[in-house]
């Protein structure tokens, strides 16, 4: 951790990386505390403030999570912690999120806990009501064959692939990744054009499971089909528009047991041209003839329910 670059009052921290279970440090200790930031133009405030307000880290770029709560599953989940930055408001939140550490692999050494002012922090927040505390972490590396087993837990079942094509909303794509951890899915893939799902915005809508479930951001649509085709993956194709006579309905003749990746297509548009081409099905939900679609996120929760459902019935 190089030298901050503004003043304060400094009280050493000379304490060794909190990795180890059964230390809960408190923030309160005098060796737990590091130089106060007091300047905007700090660089870790820039670094934060792109994070927190972006739309998702680019590859290889920090992840920026904002909240106790987020900061702890962030951690939870073995993603390795490059700074977390706390303000006044903060204080009574960080021993918490050391505890958690030390339960972790990776651990929060002391001397990347940051402390700067509530103002100071306001100005790099992305929520109107700045809780006080955020984390910059490293990208977790997930490949195509994890999107395939799921997490260590998991990787018993067949896989069940949620793809998101085109889902521009960072709210959609947030409550997509909740449901598709909540329905037991193995991993997630925000193909090119979507939202980004480590975006600040789609990171609290999916309360910290696009944290935790494997996931693929940025793949082109004609990649990730020949990857699955390959893989002997079935391509259910969700039907946006209710009145489709060629779409299959969800509530008979679909099997959802075997290795499965269902698409979900943009708000408006609806699923590329090649994803309709390639699909072994497409598939729409029975509903009212007066609503024409379903919001993407509504649409992947109803699917991604009917296909726990069948697999738990297995």
């Amino acid at each position: 951790m190089a030298e901050r670059e503004s003043t304060g009052k400094h009280r050493r921290s000379g304490a060794a990386e909190l990795s180890r279970p059964g230390r809960a440090p408190s923030s309160r200790e005098p060796d737990a505390y590091s130089d106060l930031i007091t300047s905007r133009d700090n660089r870790w405030l820039k670094k934060f403030r792109a994070a927190l307000s972006g739309t998702g880290p680019a590859e290889g770029e920090l992840i920026g999570v904002e909240g106790p709560k987020l900061i702890e599953e962030a951690v939870r989940s073995g993603l390795v912690a490059e700074a977390l930055l706390v303000s006044d408001t903060g204080e009574r939140e960080i021993d918490q999120i050391l505890r958690a550490a030390t339960e972790s692999e990776a651990g929060i050494p002391r001397s990347q806990v940051l402390r700067t002012t509530d103002k100071l922090f306001a100005s790099v927040a992305g929520t109107e009501a700045p809780q006080g505390v955020a984390g910059l972490f490293r990208q977790p590396a997930w490949e195509f064959d994890d999107v395939l087993r799921g997490a260590r837990k998991m990787r018993q079942i067949a896989p069940l692939v949620l793809v998101m094509a085109g889902v521009q909303d960072p709210g959609n794509v947030g409550t997509i990744v909740r449901s598709a951890e909540a329905f037991g899915a193995t991993g997630v893939v925000a193909a090119r054009g979507s939202a980004d799902p480590w975006s600040p915005k789609a990171l609290r809508a999916s309360a910290g499971s696009a944290l935790r479930l494997p996931l693929l951001r940025g793949i082109a649509v004609p990649v990730l089909l020949a990857q699955l085709k390959m893989a002997q993956v079935k391509i259910l194709a969700t039907d946006s528009l209710s009145g489709r006579a060629r779409s299959r309905k969800l509530d008979r003749g679909t099997d959802f047991r075997d290795p499965t990746a269902i698409f979900i297509g943009s708000e408006g548009s609806g699923l590329p041209p090649e994803v309709v081409h390639a699909a072994d099905a497409m598939i729409s939900i029975p509903m009212s003839e007066t609503v024409e679609s379903l919001n993407a996120g509504v649409a992947a929760s109803v699917v991604l329910f009917e296909a726990a459902r069948q697999r738990k019935a297995n």
